[in-house]
């Protein structure tokens, strides 16, 4: 019943900027952490950013200053504002949510993020 759909990936040129959506439904937005991930071919996924339910955020070292993740209650949706972009940020982005009452998690489908000269 839960829903994670992404969107906003693309090609993009090292120092560009893109903004990633995630529009869930079938959850009630607040009662969720919702967080980025990101996996590139070989590597594992890793947890880009993450936002609580009272606005708290926290981001890995190599995106800190670069990146911030926002949500819009109003909407369901939780962004990621990617900025000063670099080849080594390029993956396939997940939108996350993990429910702390029952520990569940759902994923999206990913979008493809690449940045290349």
């Amino acid at each position: 019943q839960v829903q994670l759909v992404e969107s906003g990936g693309g090609l993009v040129q090292p120092g560009g900027s893109l903004r990633l959506s995630c529009a869930a439904s079938g959850m009630v937005f607040g009662t969720a952490v919702m967080g980025w991930y990101r996996q590139a071919p070989g590597k594992q996924r890793e947890l880009v950013a993450s936002i609580g339910s009272r606005g708290d955020t926290n981001y890995v070292g190599s995106v800190k200053g670069r990146f911030t993740i926002s949500g819009d209650n109003a909407k369901n949706t939780v962004f990621l504002q990617m900025n000063n972009l670099k080849p080594e940020d390029t993956a396939v982005y997940y939108c996350n949510a993990q429910f702390r009452s029952s520990g569940n998690t759902y994923w999206g489908q990913g979008t493809q993020v690449t940045v290349s000269s």
